[in-house]
This record gives structure tokens, C-alpha cells and sequence, in this order.
């Protein structure tokens, strides 16, 4: 059965990040930030940080041409016969031990290609579940020599694709099977001169890396959450340094992780440089434009130039009728709502309401994913036996389409009301509506803050949720948050209920016998 497709980056649950690879005797899994120990630890030559990060995912079928070119040794191709059933039982193997049984009890019909495939399989074994069954050092062993014994054999395609999935397996850069691959791909290397003996010594700078690296790096820090200041500084000066040769489409995906990671740069040229090339390239492609005001919008540098631009009739009309149209007026929406609440200065050119687009119109797709791992529910059923149902809403979408978890009215001297006799919406925009009776009801919202809603540390809120809570806010909402440590604290319902207890009532709330 298929798993259910989420957005980039909402796979299945990891290991804990502090995973690493074991010593003799012990238990080994993976984490998500295997790349970046090796990337920390390694020499980090520009040679060696390519041939880690600027390699393709193996393909499932043919892994490209071999050291014989197109042509493939007497026997067939590479998956003709009994070598296609083999790599068939690699990729269906149920564990690790199974697919290590495969290699070594078939060694005739063992080609090159077939070890990238074992180890694709094996990360894909190791990452399947919340947390994976440790691998015996041993199996790993064995696998590695397997490899060490054979990479010889291999062509300069196979050993950078090993290269790739050792290190995402968090292999060890100093161990036997990385070096023994990077001496395979050291060997096919072209013959060229020695450099001078500066550049042995001193370590690769950020502008001698490619953009693609680079953008490789972005992503990875980004769709694992991970909030490594050392990497993100070094994709900002990046980008300052090679302003001049990079597109609005390489630069949304470079500036994706600091808005995700709720991280600003020390690099003093980084906004600067962000608004140079925003008013070089905001015409060309609108989508792109967009996507790097979104990551500015959660980090509350928004640059009144550009935003003057997207809000203009004929940036509005360009988009309009193109694939990306929806997409951009919800982005838009969400630009017009931060330029509302947190722009008071600003007296540029603004979205027409008739552009306008709820924001958030359902709730988000890693929520989803993820909901079977959630607190709501039981959190649900603890305010249910505490309040009532009546006095309580769950998953209300408020106008400009931000998504509360729980929602309560109270009136002025701290009495939860039932809320379907209340309004439960704040007017918006606030400022539209200064002469109007101003509600005595207050609106409370308990925001549930999963252990996903925060970057890996654990510590800081992921820049999306960060900004849904500063709006909610400043719309006049009474937040209050639920933290994963305290809810996992809790140990059953009886135990919940009296932490919700004395969360409300140090907000001054009161309410009468519970229902339920």
C-alpha cells in the first residue's frame, strides 16, 4: 500500500538527531543530520563537499552509464535475467540482515550498481519508521567490506552515488568505506597539476562552491528542521558574494531555510543584498519574487520597495490567468495581512480586497501527516470534560485565515461563555474599525505546540508557526500556548485535565461544574 504524499520534507518520523554512528559492539541507526557531522568534521575541500552534496538519489533502474560505456558485458544489460531478479529482492528486502544475505549468498550475479541499490535500501529500511530496529555492527561490517572488496570495479558514477548515501547513512568520513571510495574517485579524477600549497592548506570558502551545493544544503537544512548557525551564515555570505550571478530562482531556495529556521544572519549585507536583487529581478519571474518576501515576512524584514511592486496593479495583472495565480494571491494575502499588522509605517500600494484569498483555508499538510502523533485529541477531550462542549471550538479558521486549535470566549470578569451564542471572531482589519462597540468578550486560544512546530533544537518555533502566533496576536487574540514537554508530561487523562485546570485559571478564567 502506497503511504500518502505530504509536502516536501514530511516524511516519516526520524530517528533522534543525536544519533550517531556506534563503536564496536553497539547498536547503530542513522539521523537526519548524518550529512552535516560529515560536512562539520570532513576537510571541507570544495571537491569534497561536491562530491557529497551534488549528487542526484539513485534512480531504482539503471544507475547510468558503466566503466564499459553503453555498451554492457556479454551476459546483457545490468538487470537482464537472474541480475534483474537480484536487484528486484534488494529493493523488496524486509530488513537489513535479509539484504545483506542477498548480496553475499549470490556473488556471481552481484554487479556494481547493485551495492548504491543495498544502500538505498538500507536507508530507506533505517528511515521507514519512528524509530527503526538498531543494525548489528556487524551487518554494517560486512556491508562495508563487501563494498571496500568490489568498488574497485566500479565506475566514477557508482562511487559518487556510494559516496552520497554512506554519508547520508552517517557513515564515518575517516572510516574504511568512505576512504576507500574517496580514494576510487581520487583514482578517476583527470590528471591536472598540483595547486599551489596555500590553497591545500587553508579550507574551501563559501563563493568557491557552486549555487547547486549550495542550494542542496538549503534544502537539507531546511526540510530537517536543522538550525546549524555555522551552515546558515555560510549560505548567507554566499549569497552576498555571488549576488551578481545568481537568479531570484536560486536565491528563494537559498533564502528558504533562514525564514523556515526563524534564523536573521550576522551577514550585515544580507538584506541589503536581498533587496538589490528583489529590485533587479521582481518582474521576471513573480513566483520566485514572492516565495523570498514570504521567508522576509517570517523573519520581520519585509522591504517597502518590493512590496510596493507585488501590490501594484500591473504585477497583480501579470499574474493573473498563469498557473502559479492562486498560490501568489494567497502568499499575496498573507504580505498584505503582515504590511496590516506589523507595517504601520507604510503607506504604500496594498492588495485589493477583491485579490484577497483566505490564507490557510485548511489545516496545514505536515499537521495532517502527522495528526496520528498529535496531543489534540486528547487535549480535545480534556477540555470537553472540563468546560463542555459548549464552551470550547475546535480547528475555527479566523479571518484572514489563520487556523486556531482550541478557541474560547470569556467575558470580563473571566467567565467562559458558550461560544455558539458569542461571536467568535475579532474584527479584521483592526484598524478599519476604531469607532466600532468594542466586544467585552475576550477570545483565548490554546495553541498546541507540537515537537514538529519547532526547528530540531527543540527550542525555537519553526518561522511559519512563529508568525500565525505574532499575528493572532496583534489581531488582539489571548494566546496560550501548550508546549510538547508539558503535554508529554502528562500521564493520562485525569493528570491532563488538572494541567488545563491550572493553565486557565492562571489566565483568571472560571467556569462552572464540568460537563461531560
Amino acid at each position: 500500500m502506497r503511504r500518502p504524499r505530504g509536502e516536501p520534507g514530511s516524511r516519516a518520523p526520524r530517528p533522534t538527531e543525536g544519533a550517531t554512528c556506534a563503536g564496536p559492539g553497539e547498536s547503530w541507526s542513522p539521523a537526519p543530520n548524518s550529512m552535516l557531522r560529515v560536512l562539520l568534521s570532513a576537510q571541507a575541500s570544495s571537491a569534497r563537499l561536491s562530491g557529497l552534496l551534488l549528487l542526484p538519489p539513485v534512480q531504482p533502474c539503471c544507475l547510468g552509464p558503466s566503466k564499459w560505456g553503453d555498451h554492457w558485458p556479454p551476459g546483457g544489460g545490468p538487470h537482464a535475467g537472474p541480475v534483474q531478479g537480484l536487484q528486484r529482492l534488494l529493493e523488496q528486502a524486509r530488513s537489513p540482515g535479509e539484504l545483506l544475505r542477498w548480496l553475499g549468498q549470490n556473488p556471481t550475479k552481484v554487479r556494481a550498481h547493485h551495492y548504491p541499490v543495498a544502500l538505498r535500501r538500507l536507508s530507506q529500511l533505517l528511515g521507514s519508521l519512528p524509530q527503526p530496529p538498531p543494525v548489528e555492527q556487524a551487518t554494517l561490517q560486512d556491508l562495508s567490506q563487501l563494498i571496500i572488496r568490489n568498488c574497485p570495479s566500479f565506475d566514477i558514477h557508482t562511487i559518487h552515488v556510494c559516496l552520497h548515501l554512506a554519508a547520508l547513512l552517517g557513515f564515518p568520513s575517516d572510516g574504511p568505506l568512505m576512504c576507500a571510495l574517496e580514494q576510487e574517485r581520487r583514482f578517476r579524477l583527470p590528471l591536472k597539476p598540483p595547486p599551489p600549497l596555500p590553497s591545500i592548506l587553508r579550507e574551501a570558502r563559501p563563493e568557491e562552491l557552486t549555487p547547486h551545493v549550495m542550494v542542496l544544503l538549503a534544502q537539507h537544512l531546511a526540510r530537517h528542521r536543522l538550525r546549524e548557525p555555522q551552515l546558515l551564515e555560510a549560505i548567507a555570505h554566499f549569497l552576498v558574494v555571488q549576488e551578481a550571478q545568481l537568479n531570484s530562482k536560486v536565491v528563494q531556495k537559498l533564502v528558504l531555510p533562514f525564514g523556515r529556521l526563524n534564523y536573521v544572519p550576522l551577514e550585515q549585507q544580507f538584506m541589503p543584498c536581498l533587496e538589490r536583487i528583489l529590485a533587479r529581478e521582481a518582474g521576471v519571474a513573480p513566483l520566485a519574487t514572492v516565495n523570498i518576501l514570504m521567508s522576509l515576512c517570517q523573519l520581520q524584514c519585509l522591504p517597502f520597495q518590493a512590496l510596493h511592486f507585488v501590490f501594484s496593479p500591473g504585477f497583480i495583472n501579470h499574474i493573473s490567468g498563469t498557473p502559479h495565480a492562486l498560490i501568489v494571491r494567497r502568499y499575496l494575502s498573507l504580505l498584505d495581512t503582515a504590511v496590516e499588522l506589523e507595517l504601520p509605517g507604510y503607506r504604500g500600494a496594498r492588495l485589493p480586497r477583491r485579490q484577497q484569498v483566505p490564507i490557510f483555508p485548511q489545516p496545514l499538510i505536515t499537521d495532517r501527516a502527522r495528526c496520528k502523533y498529535s496531543h489534540k485529541d486528547i487535549v480535545a477531550e480534556g477540555l470537553r470534560q472540563l468546560l463542555g462542549e459548549e464552551k470550547y471550538r475546535q480547528d475555527l479558521t479566523v479571518p484572514p485565515g489563520y487556523s486556531t486549535d482550541f478557541l474560547l470566549c470569556v467575558s470580563s470578569c473571566g467567565s467562559v461563555l458558550p461560544v455558539r451564542a458569542q461571536d467568535p471572531f475579532l474584527p479584521y482589519p483592526p484598524r478599519s474599525c476604531p469607532h466600532a462597540t468594542r466586544d467585552p468578550a475576550q477570545r483565548v486560544v490554546l495553541m498546541l505546540r507540537e515537537r514538529w512546530h519547532f526547528c530540531r533544537d527543540g527550542r525555537v518555533l519553526l518561522g511559519s508557526r512563529a508568525l500565525r502566533e505574532r499575528h493572532l496576536g496583534l489581531m488582539g487574540y489571548q494566546l496560550l500556548p501548550l508546549p510538547f514537554e508539558e503535554l508529554e508530561s502528562q500521564r493520562g487523562l485525569p493528570q491532563l485535565k488538572s494541567y488545563l485546570r491550572q493553565k486557565l485559571q492562571a489566565l483568571g478564567l472560571r467556569w462552572g461544574p464540568e460537563g461531560g
